[in-house]
């Protein structure tokens, strides 16, 4: 429930026109979520460039625009910090005037966003990249499972109900920013993500294990390269960021696991600096084996906790050396920071936008990062021990099986 004060302004908020803003309704942008997803708060395009390469859009929902600095709304969302996702409840970070409607970026409604455009070469490197606000109109609300059967071949590209070559190029952008991570060697951890079952009645009949897809990893190499960029472009820029930062891991921890690849006759590095690649051979050892994931989960406690801090140390699990949050401004207030920093940036030499940081002082930004790595911390384990709730609900019938 939100205080009356905060639903009364998100009553009142309209989508803004297109004057002073780039006009892309007419670009084929298309929202890819989960079938069960209500907020939709990206969208992305792909086309090739005669060099190559690939010009991508990926357009955020512009919710700076709405939520400004010391109204009730952002009192509210800084308060709450992030949304919090259980599997029978979500608890917004903001009403669904906005989360569900103005900054909901459904098909064929005009909707404002933050609009990176990136152009990459045919190996995945950044060219050259930009940050704007636009006018966008969304040509399709699509599922990770649809987009997943055209990329199988089981279903046409006609049948998806978007325009001629719209997934494709897509796919061929994505393959490109694959090879780019796959020479980064990120943090490769395989764990399936648990999901409870409902029925018509909302009962819990079951929970699922499901692995991540090539459609679903598509639009988090977007989103990736989006944060990357908003990063880089603030940096550049000289101005404040709410970096999103993940320390090396703790040598102690990581120690245990050349015990534990002893134990299974495998190896793990001792003794040197610790890269991602050395936690990459160990889960590549243990591959489609009895010990999958168990290493997995080994690896991921021996992990650092990634964080928001307005100081950079870089994102070890990612192999990035700049990263912010900057895709999900609808549930995080992370990225709400980040998009009025940006904000400042595109409007620079014009009188300070009212939708932007305000000058904000930077010991007040340090501390609102601790704030919301805080909340996040809070909303991730409310979603385990509900997970944990729902099976032990689920298994106390069948004791003694």
């Amino acid at each position: 429930h939100f205080p009356d004060a905060v639903i009364t302004e998100a009553n009142a908020l309209k989508t803004p026109p297109a004057k002073g803003r780039l006009d892309l309704r007419d670009v084929a942008l298309v929202t890819i979520d989960g079938a069960d997803a209500k907020d939709f708060d990206d969208a992305v395009f792909a086309e090739p460039t005669d060099s190559g390469g690939w010009r991508l859009l990926i357009a955020i929902a512009d919710v700076s625009h709405y939520v400004r600095q010391g109204s009730a709304l952002d009192k509210e969302a800084r308060a709450r910090g992030n949304s919090v996702y259980l599997p029978d409840l979500v608890v917004p970070m903001l009403p669904e005037a906005i989360s569900n409607d103005l900054c909901s970026l459904r098909p064929h409604e005009d909707r404002a966003a933050m609009v990176a455009e990136i152009f990459i070469d045919n190996e995945g490197k950044r060219v050259s990249h930009s940050i704007q606000r636009a006018l966008i109109r969304s040509h399709a609300r699509l599922t990770y499972d649809t987009v997943q059967s055209v990329y199988d071949g089981t279903l046409d590209e006609v049948d998806a109900d978007v325009p001629h070559g719209t997934l494709h190029a897509l796919f061929g952008a994505w393959h490109a920013l694959h090879i780019d991570r796959s020479a980064r060697e990120p943090l490769a951890l395989d764990l399936q993500e648990r999901r409870v079952e409902f029925d018509e009645k909302n009962t819990a009949v079951g929970i699922a294990l499901r692995k991540q897809t090539e459609s679903q990893r598509l639009i988090e190499d977007f989103m990736i390269a989006a944060n990357v960029a908003a990063a880089d472009t603030l940096i550049a820029a000289r101005r404040p960021c709410v970096f999103r930062v993940h320390d090396a891991p703790d040598p102690k921890k990581a120690d245990s696991l050349h015990k534990l690849a002893d134990a299974i006759g495998g190896k793990f590095a001792r003794g040197q600096v610790l890269q991602p690649h050395h936690f990459n051979k160990l889960l590549a050892y243990v591959k489609d084996t009895a010990d999958e994931l168990m290493v997995n989960e080994a690896v991921l406690r021996s992990q650092s906790k990634a964080v928001y801090d307005i100081n950079n140390i870089g994102h070890f699990g990612l192999a990035l050396r700049n990263y912010a949050h900057f895709t999900s401004p609808i549930r995080r207030y992370a990225d709400l920071l980040v998009h009025r920093a940006l904000v400042d940036h595109t409007t620079k030499g014009k009188k300070a936008p009212v939708d932007g940081l305000l000058d904000m002082p930077l010991e007040i930004m340090s501390e609102i990062c601790t704030h919301v790595s805080e909340t996040e911390a809070n909303a991730a384990s409310a979603e385990r021990r509900s997970i944990d709730r729902f099976a032990a609900a689920l298994f106390e019938s069948r004791i003694n099986e």
